[in-house]
């Protein structure tokens, strides 16, 4: 059995944060999130680091972190690039936004041939989640059906005081497998509570604090690339024409089809590490003050890879 990767989205234009929020140093020594992430990959188990970035980027990338990673990791580069498309499809005029976390996984196709882990470049996820995933990918295999893996969260340990966030809604069965996911594009931390909204504000619904959310950190067989690739035309013959210009092929939604079609199961494996990232600019001090407590309570040396 292949040792798991760790697959690192970094290729986000980061609308709301401005600029590229996934070098941005978060603590006196310049380590940045993802400094963290690695980290605690690679004492879970994970040997190799796999970057999913833009092509422009690469320098920028290999300065800040992965000439710095390569000395304990085997680090490899993806590109995300627009116009990696099934034959028959083109770019759409003036569109300058990714395709989604679907396609930029499905672009590593030629660098995983294995588990894997899938992680974003803004997120800090803890200790203890990067533990759970490479055990669960180590010791699990398909059989009959895609064993595949997710850590959730609490909701209310993944939000931000200074603006909305996204969330991946999870539904489990009683053994805990995944049954779905509900994407909500906007909820909020209100004095009344945490609420969420679907017309642009306009009215606004409660939403357990407690409940399970998906921060885009799955564990997946290789199997998953065949069924990326084999769904992106079919995504975008019909999205392109819907809305050519902002259209994504969100990873969750393919796990949520091969749920739903009974091919594969997701094991949620909850965390209780509360989340950090920096979606908004203000979101960069509490952040910073987070890894300064951490590394006061003996969580990361004050130098992570001396």
């Amino acid at each position: 059995m292949e040792k798991p990767v760790l697959v690192i989205m970094a290729a986000g234009m980061g609308s709301r944060y401005g600029g590229l929020k996934q070098i941005d140093p978060v603590d006196e020594e310049g380590h940045i999130i993802m400094d963290f992430s690695i980290f605690d990959a690679r004492r879970a188990g994970f040997e190799k680091v796999v970057f999913i970035i833009k092509a422009e980027n690469e320098e920028e990338f290999k300065t800040c972190i992965g000439d710095r990673i390569s000395e304990y990791m085997e680090v490899a580069y993806v590109y995300q690039k627009l116009d990696d498309l099934p034959e028959g499809y083109d770019v759409p005029d003036g569109r300058v936004k990714p395709f989604g976390t679907g396609h930029a996984v499905l672009c590593c196709r030629d660098v995983i041939d294995g588990p894997f882990a899938v992680i974003n470049a803004d997120d800090y996820y803890g200790v203890h989640a990067l533990e759970e995933i490479y055990h669960y990918l180590s010791e699990n295999e398909d059989d009959e059906k895609y064993r595949y893996a997710m850590v959730g969260y609490r909701l209310d340990n993944t939000l931000t005081d200074n603006g909305y966030v996204s969330r991946g809604i999870c539904e489990t069965d009683e053994n805990e497998y995944l049954t779905g996911i509900i994407e909500r594009t906007h909820i909020e931390r209100t004095k009344d509570g945490v609420v969420f909204t679907e017309d642009d504000g306009k009215t606004y619904s409660s939403i357990d604090k407690s409940c399970i959310v998906s921060l885009n950190m799955f564990g997946f067989t290789h199997s998953l690339m065949k069924e990326l690739e084999a769904r992106f035309p079919v995504f975008l013959e019909k999205n392109l024409i819907e809305s050519p210009l902002k259209c994504e092929y969100f990873l969750p939604t393919v796990v949520g089809e091969l749920i739903d079609e009974d091919k594969a199961t997701v094991k949620v494996l909850k965390s209780e590490d509360k989340w950090y990232g920096i979606t908004y600019k203000e979101d960069k001090q509490s952040v910073v003050d987070a890894i300064v407590r951490m590394k006061e309570q003996g969580i990361y040396p004050l130098h992570l890879w001396r």
